[in-house]
């Protein structure tokens, strides 16, 4: 008996936020290989429309374009619209990925207000607007896959990363919310929390600081962004679709509980 591809995603429509850089861009780079229709948002047009480009160059002919969205995640009205318009364009979202994020960090005596309430409109209420433009599609259809992503420091905390902390903490509480409101539906809403991720902010560590990470991950190696994808890729096909308000570390063992 032949057994068909989990991973196939022919026929599928995906949203991925913050896709134009590290985690987002492979994300959005691997749905598309994998048959998706995708479409990804963030906020440099110009840097947008280069990574749809190439994206799109390395597809079969056959195969549904890849598109950008230049949207600020933090704007309510403007994540709707762009939801309204791929609904439009593709007729569904089936999969969505809150990956959208930022950081100010800064001891707390030093943080300011505009660096605590930036970080919190674009990693959590990122996740507010465009989880519930979605969620009405999903419901309707009764089908869908959310994913958003966390972070290790939103389980550990960190030094000078407060406001980073607290919105990827939220994520969890938030997303483990919704898995509980739309599983009857068949939607299932997971996070994925990875650790430290070769990207290109870890890359500008010097190797001192890079070799200071590796000795707390018991696999001695900084994670990959295809990890992450991996992971998506899993939580997203029919392989999970026993699975819902978990929390999927990616992070080579070193929140070992």
């Amino acid at each position: 008996m032949t057994q068909s591809n989990p991973f196939d995603f022919t026929g599928k429509v995906a949203l991925v936020t913050g896709g134009t850089r590290g985690i987002g861009k492979e994300l959005s780079t691997t749905l598309a290989q994998h048959g998706a229709r995708v479409f990804f948002c963030g906020t440099n047009q110009e840097l947008g429309n280069q990574v749809a480009d190439t994206i799109n160059a390395t597809l079969p002919q056959d195969n549904a374009p890849t598109s950008f969205y230049q949207v600020d995640v933090s704007d309510f009205k403007a994540c709707g619209d762009m939801v309204t318009n791929i609904i439009a364009e593709s007729g569904q979202i089936d999969f969505l990925i809150n990956n959208a994020g930022i950081t100010r960090d800064n001891l707390l005596m030093r943080l300011k207000e505009s660096d605590w309430d930036e970080v919190m409109a674009v990693n959590l209420k990122g996740c507010f607007n465009c989880s519930k433009a979605v969620i009405r599609g999903m419901i309707k259809k009764r089908y869908g896959r959310i994913i958003s992503l966390s972070s290790v420091i939103g389980l550990m905390g960190n030094s000078g990363q407060a406001n980073y902390a607290a919105a990827k903490a939220g994520i969890i509480g938030f997303s483990r919310s919704i898995a509980r409101e739309v599983a009857s539906r068949n939607i299932n809403s997971n996070i994925i929390a990875p650790g430290y991720i070769q990207t290109e902010m870890t890359q500008a560590m010097d190797e001192k600081a890079q070799d200071k990470i590796k000795e707390l991950i018991p696999v001695s190696r900084l994670g990959t962004v295809n990890d992450v994808c991996n992971a998506a890729l899993f939580l997203l096909s029919p392989m999970a679709d026993y699975i819902t308000g978990q929390v999927l570390q990616v992070d080579g063992g070193m929140l070992i509980a």
